[in-house]
């Protein structure tokens, strides 16, 4: 059976506005905003480029006005030391292993592995590197993933 603009009416009553109605939720679902991983995910990518374009502003823009880290340290002694390693080093790399991450409403937990490079005096090859095992705290703030925790412990 044909509708009024020659349509055909779905089989068993129902009508071409619900089959409409149901391509257009199906497209806003499609189109809606990434996951909360894949957020976090993202910011934490953001996070690591930014380390490595040696742009520590951007890189403090992922971080929670109330950071706290290892020693009592504060978001303003954080800043303090990437400028200091930043500024030390003509390059600087941060290689991850896996993301191991634990959501939990607003917040979320990532654990990983980090590899620091570092090359100074325009040499190719680092200069110095340190392994750590990393865990951050994360909170949704503002509809955006922020940096509240972080706790390192180099590694052999």
């Amino acid at each position: 059976m044909k509708n009024v603009i020659g349509v055909p009416e779905p089989a068993r009553g129902g009508s071409w506005r619900s089959c409409l109605l149901l391509a257009l939720l199906l497209q806003l679902v499609a189109c809606a905003r990434p996951a909360p991983e894949q957020q976090l995910r993202d910011q934490f990518a953001a996070l690591q480029q930014a380390v490595e374009q040696r742009r520590s502003a951007d890189a403090m823009d992922a971080v929670s006005e109330d950071f706290s880290g290892p020693g009592g340290m504060d978001r303003a002694a954080l800043h303090n030391l990437l400028r200091v390693q930043l500024l030390a080093r003509d390059s600087v790399g941060v290689t991850t292993g896996p993301l191991d991450i634990e959501l939990r409403d607003d917040t979320a937990t990532v654990r990983f592995d980090a590899l620091l490079t570092g090359a100074g005096r325009g040499r190719l090859l680092p200069d110095s590197a340190q392994s750590y095992r990393v865990t951050t705290g994360w909170r949704r703030q503002d509809d955006e993933w922020r940096l509240y925790y972080a706790q390192w412990q180099a590694g052999p």
